[in-house]
Order: C-alpha cells, then sequence, then structure tokens
C-alpha cells in the first residue's frame, strides 16, 4: 500500500511542470529563488557567486553518469559532512534512492526530446512520519571560478546531489541552515527509518575480545537486515571538530561503514599474524579520501602479501573512491559513536520475523487561555490505601489493607474534562526527590494547578510530570521486546529567526495496573527510561514483561512546547493509544448508578503453602473481585508459591462493600 505523499508549501511537482512546458518557459521557483536568502542567514556570499542553470555549466547534463554511486558525492563549502554521510549511504541501496528521488527517469534530460525539459525536479524527505515532496528549479549556486559552490559530482556533467542538496536546503529553511548535523537525523529523513544509538566503550571493547566479538556480531546482523551504520570519534576536551589524527582519521567526521566481514586468512598472512580469522569493516569518507594509515590501509604491508585474486575471493574488495578497510580491533580503538538505521517496511502481511510499526502522534501544549482548571475540582475522590497480600495464605473471600500508595482524582470533573477535551497548561514544579512525592501525595490537587497542561517535563518535576501526554500499551502472553522511538519535529527552519535548537526530550516507561484504562495520576512503577538529549530522535530498545504500560514523552523542562511523533517497534501486535480521560467512562448502564467516591490500588504480590511438602505442586491462579469487577491471574503451573504481582485499581461506588481475593488451586491428570 502506497504512503500519503504530502507538497511541501502546496507546491505540485506535476502541475508547475504541465504548466511550464503548456508555456514553453523553464521553471523559476518562487518561493526558493536564486538570492542571498537562499544561501545564508548569517554570512554574505562570495564575491562573484552567480546562479546558473547546468546547461550553462556544461554541455550535456545529466541526472546520473553510469548509474549512481558513493563516488559521485564532493563535499563543498559547506560543513555538512553529516548529509554526505547520509548521502553516501543512500547511494549504495537502489530501494532507498528511489524512494528519494522519485520518478528518476523522467526528470532526466532527454536529448532526443529536449522541448519535454522544463528545469524543474522533486526529492522526497520523511518527516515526522509523512514523505514530503519538494520542488526546487535547477538554477544552482556556481562560484567565481565557475565551479559548483557546494555539493558535487566527481563527473561534470552529474547534477543529482546538487539537486538533492538544494531540496534539503529548501526544506530546511536555506543552505547555510544544514551546517552541522547528525548523521542519525539525515538517515531518518531519507529513509523513514529509525535510528539507534549503540552504545561504545572503547576500554572494555579493548581489553575483551568476547565483548568485542559481540559487539561485532551486532553490526553484522544489522548490515545483514540492510540497515545503515554510520560512525564517528567524538572529540574529547580541547580537541577540535575536523582535525586530523595521526592515523588519518578525522575527529568528529561521519564514516559510513559500508561492510562488516569476518574472513578467513590465507596461509602468507596466517603466518605474519597467528591468527586464522580476521575480523574487518569497510568504512567510507563523504569526503572521497582515503586518510587511514594503520593496518590494511591503502599500500600497508598486508595487502602486499596478497594478491588482487586473493583479496576478491575473501570479498575485501572496494568499489568506490574514498572506501578503506579497517580491522575491528582498531575500529574499536578509535571510534567512539555508532549510529545504526533500521529500515522499515509498512506492509499488509508481515513475517513473523519483522518489527511491527504502531504510531501515534501528540503534543506538548500550554493550556488554553480560556482555561477554567484554576477553579477548586468539582469533584474529588477520596484515596483508599492500597490491598496488599503478602506470605501468608490466601483464604477465600479474605482481604488486608495495608500500604500507602494513592491514586488522585484532577482537579477537573468528567463532565468539564469530556467537554474540553484538550489539553491545557501547567507552571513549572520544583524538583522531589520519590520520598518527597510518595509522601505528600493528597486526595486533590491544588487549586492553582491547571491540570490540563501537557508539557509537564521529565519525572524530575514530580508534581508536573504526569500531565504529559500519556499513551498506553499492553504486552499479552509472555514476555516482549520492543523497540520505542520519539521523534520530534524539526526546528531546524527557525534558524533563520535566532531559534532552530531541538528540544532536550525523553520518555518514562511506568509499569501500571492490568486493568487501567484512563490516565495516570501516581508513579507507582517505573518500567524503563531512556536518555535525555537535545535530538532530533530518543529511542529504547527493552524487554516488558507481561501487563500493561504507559508511555510518557516529555521535554526536559516543563514548559516547552512542540509536536513529537512516538513510534513503537515489536514483533508481535501490540497496540499504542492515547489516554486522554482522567476517569473511566461509564457505561452505559452505569450512568444510572451512583458516582464513584473511592479509588482503592490492589497489588496482589504473592501466595505461599499452597500444598504440603509432600503433595505435587497444584496449578493456580487468582481471582480479584470488587463490586462488579472481575480480575483474574493468568495459571501459574505447579507452583506451591506463585509470584502473582498483580496490580489492579477499582473506582468503587459502595465503599462498604468488601474486596475479596480467591485463589483456585487443581491437579493436572496425566493419561
Amino acid at each position: 500500500m502506497p504512503e500519503q505523499v504530502n507538497d511541501f508549501q502546496g507546491q505540485s511537482f506535476h502541475k508547475l511542470r504541465r504548466s511550464c512546458l503548456r508555456r514553453g518557459a523553464l521553471f523559476k521557483d518562487p518561493l526558493f529563488p536564486p538570492s542571498a536568502q537562499s544561501l545564508f542567514y548569517k554570512r554574505e556570499p562570495p564575491p562573484g557567486l552567480t546562479w546558473k542553470r547546468p546547461r550553462e555549466i556544461c554541455k550535456d547534463p545529466r541526472l546520473f553518469v553510469d548509474g549512481i554511486s558513493t563516488r559521485d558525492l564532493h563535499q563543498g563549502s559547506l560543513g555538512n559532512c553529516w548529509m554526505l554521510a547520509a548521502f553516501s549511504c543512500l547511494a549504495s541501496e537502489p530501494s532507498l534512492w528511489k524512494k528519494v528521488i522519485p520518478e528518476h527517469m523522467d526528470q532526466d534530460w532527454n536529448p532526443k526530446r529536449p522541448e519535454l525539459y522544463a528545469g524543474i525536479f522533486h526529492f522526497r524527505f520523511w518527516r515526522l512520519g509523512h514523505w514530503t515532496d519538494v520542488v526546487v528549479d535547477d538554477r544552482l549556486p556556481v562560484s567565481s571560478d565557475g565551479v559548483l559552490l557546494f555539493c558535487r559530482s566527481a563527473t561534470p556533467r552529474e547534477f543529482w546531489s546538487a539537486l538533492l542538496e538544494k531540496a534539503y536546503a529548501k526544506l530546511n529553511g536555506c543552505y547555510e541552515a544544514l551546517e552541522g548535523g547528525n548523521t542519525a537525523e539525515a538517515l531518518i529523513d531519507f529513509t523513514g527509518g529509525v535510528s539507534e544509538p549503540l552504545s561504545l566503550d572503547r576500554e572494555a571493547l579493548s581489553l575483551h575480545s568476547d565483548q568485542r566479538r559481540t559487539f561485532f556480531q551486532t553490526l553484522a546482523k544489522a548490515h545483514e537486515c540492510k540497515s545503515l551504520i554510520t560512525c564517528s570519534i567524538r572529540p574529547a576536551e580541547g580537541e577540535t571538530v575536523e582535525s586530523v589524527m595521526d592515523c588519518g582519521l578525522v575527529r568528529g567526521h561521519a564514516y559510513g561503514i559500508t561492510a562488516v566481514k569476518k574472513v578467513r586468512l590465507c596461509e602468507k598472512l596466517l603466518k605474519t599474524s597467528g591468527m586464522s580469522r580476521l575480523f574487518m569493516v569497510r568504512m567510507r569518507n563523504p569526503w572521497g579520501t582515503t586518510d587511514w594509515t594503520g593496518d590494511w590501509s591503502q599500500g600497508s604491508q598486508q595487502w602486499q602479501q596478497m594478491s588482487r585474486a586473493e583479496r576478491e575471493k575473501m570479498g575485501l574488495s572496494i568499489r568506490d573512491v574514498g572506501e578503506f578497510w579497517m580491522d575491528f580491533e582498531d575500529f574499536c580503538r578509535y571510534f567512539t559513536d555508532v549510529v545504526v538505521c533500521r529500515l522499515v517496511e509498512r506492509a499488509l502481511l508481515w513475517p513473523r520475523s519483522h518489527w511491527k510499526e504502531v504510531r501515534c502522534y501528540g503534543e506538548w501544549a500550554l493550556a488554553p487561555c480560556h482555561s477554567s482548571a484554576s477553579t477548586s475540582p468539582s469533584t474529588v475522590f477520596q484515596s483508599n490505601s492500597a490491598l496488599t497480600v503478602g506470605n501468608n495464605n490466601i483464604k477465600p473471600g479474605g482481604t488486608t489493607q495495608q500500604g500507602n500508595w494513592k491514586e488522585t482524582r484532577l482537579g477537573e470533573s468528567q463532565q468539564d474534562r469530556e467537554k474540553e477535551g484538550k489539553r491545557g497548561k501547567q507552571k513549572a514544579g520544583k524538583q522531589v526527590t520519590k520520598e518527597e512525592e510518595y509522601g505528600n501525595l493528597t486526595g486533590s490537587w491544588e487549586a492553582h494547578m491547571d491540570n490540563r497542561s501537557r508539557c509537564g517535563g521529565c519525572i524530575n518535576h514530580r508534581d508536573t510530570f504526569l500531565h504529559n501526554p500519556q499513551f498506553m500499551l499492553e504486552v499479552r502472553g509472555k514476555e516482549e521486546e520492543v523497540l520505542i522511538c520519539l521523534q520530534q519535529e524539526d526546528r531546524r527552519i527557525r534558524r533563520r529567526e535566532g531559534a532552530g535548537d531541538n528540544l532536550p526530550i525523553g520518555f518514562e516507561v511506568l509499569k501500571v495496573e492490568v486493568n487501567r484504562c484512563s490516565r495516570v495520576h501516581c508513579v507507582v512503577e517505573q518500567a524503563a527510561s531512556s536518555v535525555y538529549m537535545d535530538s532530533r530522535s530518543v529511542t529504547l530498545r527493552g524487554t516488558l514483561a507481561p501487563g500493561r504500560y504507559v508511555v510518557l514523552p516529555t521535554t526536559f523542562l516543563p514548559g516547552a512546547t512542540g509536536r513529537f511523533l512516538l513510534r513503537l517497534f515489536s514483533y508481535s501486535h501490540v497496540q499504542l493509544r492515547e489516554l486522554w480521560e482522567d476517569l473511566p467512562s461509564p457505561s452505559v448502564f452505569q450512568c444510572f448508578l451512583p458516582q464513584p467516591t473511592i479509588v482503592t490500588t490492589v497489588h496482589l504480590r504473592r501466595a505461599s503453602g499452597l500444598s504440603s511438602p509432600k503433595q505435587t505442586a497444584p496449578d493456580v491462579y487468582a481471582i480479584v473481585r470488587c463490586e462488579s469487577d472481575t480480575i483474574r491471574t493468568r495459571v501459574f503451573k505447579e507452583e506451591v508459591n506463585p509470584e502473582f504481582n498483580l496490580r489492579t485499581i477499582f473506582y468503587r461506588r459502595y465503599p462498604d462493600t468488601h474486596i475479596s481475593i480467591e485463589d483456585y488451586t487443581f491437579k493436572r491428570h496425566k493419561f
């Protein structure tokens, strides 16, 4: 099923092209004109700069010459190697660049039909969950010596990289907005995939060969799945970006990994190295130069001991200019950061071994100006103590109450909440510890709190943290490996206005009651937590036990606003939905019953001694009953002391009625 494509700034490529062909005129883009504003927002254009169409630069221009290749890329006068590293990855995989450069054959110059050329091109980029089609004309900035000022191909007649860079510059506001960036962000824009940073502990990897082998296998598996992999060397304190190291590598420079290979050495190398197998990675410098001077570098003694035929047989080939091989141990010694962009294919029929994606859009937003949430709560629920069952035997119908967890009601009635249905504002709260948070919970929010805020900051801000958007997921059956990705809207286009910095973002995953269906008002158990960083996207991979969870995407500080996309990947179908209501919506029949007045949470921990030592352990499960609600645990097979660890929540209309816990044991008969 084809994905929807949005026209950037309302420009339709096909309509504009038809119009130009009908008038017999070349396209001139009014939204990205050949002016200083399209180039820079701070510095002045260099003297002698002009804008020229490809036919004014060479006689026989082409979009591609002998196909598309990573050797086509040469960085110009912009500090955008991060983008060129992504271009390099893109050029290595036809299925990827054909998405970014759609209808590439129809867009190219046709020397036999020159009347079909209209000087217009279009490229597609993935932004916040949608492919965006960007239209540009073919006027490119040229320096005083007649060379393209920015990205260009090694072949003067080839213009795909220069036109793609222009479209990306238009999407981001101007060429200068492309100065400095993150390759992971560009890879997401070009593929719609998920960029996942991999931890690289150089000291541990250098000392422990088993950890190094595990990390190598991770990279090899990612490369086998056609993931795009980039890496860089983070400058230490006092070191400058793009400074050259003694080994020839460049600090702060983005390299691409184009092959990950385990090879068996030939007899000559086996004698000199003493090893039968070698772990190798093939790197590429987007600058098109091979600066690595260590083992296996160009002209090194390792290559001199090997014929070209042996090299090809071992798979240690060099495909493009700028590529070089490194021993994986050397790679771990020098590089500090690795990013894997995992590609996502959206299809109706998913292979069982394939990631399945669900996504939700959200917003960190301030309260509406007409908010009346500053008034006192119209309905306040009492909060009953949690019901905890400890080591004693469970007796049918028996209950024991202890503990101090509380469920609080937001200061707004259910009816008002349903009418508004939108987000609100919250003032920044103070930073408190866990102990202070749990000890200070009250039955209602303070009157001055605007509880419709959806920009409450990270979990350090306990009194506003739960005002953030909340999304529920449920893991059924058995534990599930998930990958959660939070992506914020791109702000690079605001650099001209003096803004454009990413918000520091992250998210928390809370374990909640198995029957919860409304927003969380109390942090009980943290299941996972991402890092917080000022990146376009933040990811977390982990394994979740069966149960319900709530994901809270947040900015680091309260009050920051913006849109975001939350993506969840798993091998089974895990649903993800936003929680809007503060209380469960009553059914049609419950509307005629009294309104709930008490919220009670029950934590059924464990049972013990369900059979004597001489007896065979039974299968066991438990049922928690409260008014008309019944919650059942899973069946524990042949378990004397089952660890239920079941949390439930009940909104009670009749506080005087008992909550019962019943255990059921049964023997399995063998035939």
